[in-house]
């Protein structure tokens, strides 16, 4: 395998807060990994350092996309999805007035180039471009359930409705890595069982590398090759689901419990 995402030392601070300090991590291409944490934890920050919503106040952030490397830790949020970082948000933040259909084609738009021209005067070559983005936000709808109501607003689907929609918004930015911020969030166990199933297909189908947070225990351990665990902003563990389950470390922050530490 080939290494995807390189992360060395990053640290984002907040005036006097240290939100993340000195995380290191890696990512093999093809790879299915996990990051967990308790809550407040820094997990999300560590996705908007990698997605430009802040920029580090240290370290690097490396990622290698189709044979190009760069470093893109600071550069604007569509600069880093053009390179091929995609993502969800843990609450999600779907155009609710715009129908399911118009959400997936949305995303589409960012990764085509009309020449001006071409746009205003709705000449061939644009009507076909946005019949084939049509047809493959209607594709993504379709491997994520929802295509009998891609005419639906989005603010009336079903809150896992809402969650596989912003899975195939991710999807449709043409990703080769994606982000998924605690996908499982309000599920019941029925639709968190069927999510699992559905992260495990579009890796496979997609061919994409897939970092994770999630505090539902039973997917994380399922689906995760290998996990990071975060605790106060520092990477305390990392290692295969049983060894980061048997790492007194883990279990400390987790759960409260004293251990050992000589």
């Amino acid at each position: 395998m080939s290494r995807i995402l390189e992360v060395t030392a990053l640290t984002r601070s907040f005036g006097g807060l240290t939100a993340v300090s000195n995380v290191d991590l890696t990512l093999e291409q093809g790879e299915l990994v996990g990051l967990i944490g308790p809550n407040g934890a820094g997990k999300t920050t560590v996705f908007n350092l990698f997605t430009g919503v802040y920029p580090p106040s240290s370290g690097t952030i490396v990622f290698t996309s189709q044979g190009k490397t760069q470093s893109i830790g600071g550069k604007a949020p569509y600069a880093i999805c053009r390179a091929g970082v995609g993502r969800t948000f843990q609450n999600i933040r779907l155009f609710k007035e715009l129908t399911v259909l118009e959400n997936v084609m949305i995303a589409f738009q960012q990764n085509q180039r009309y020449p001006l021209p071409t746009t205003f005067l709705r000449l061939p070559g644009f009507r076909k471009a946005e019949d084939e983005i049509r047809e493959g936000a209607m594709e993504l709808l379709r491997v994520m359930h929802l295509e009998h109501v891609a005419d639906e607003r989005a603010v009336n689907l079903s809150y896992g409705g809402q969650r596989h929609l912003e899975i195939a918004r991710a999807l449709a930015t043409r990703p080769t890595l994606l982000l998924l911020d605690e996908p499982a969030a309000g599920m019941n166990p029925t639709e968190t069982a069927q999510l699992t199933e559905l992260i495990r297909q579009i890796r496979r189908d997609f061919g994409l590398t897939v970092l994770l947070i999630e505090h539902d225990m039973s997917l994380v351990m399922q689906v995760c090759e290998r996990i990071y665990v975060l605790d106060h902003g520092i990477v305390i563990a990392s290692g295969t689901p049983a060894e980061v389950r048997a790492n007194p470390k883990v279990v400390e922050a987790y759960l409260g419990e004293e251990v050992d530490h000589a």
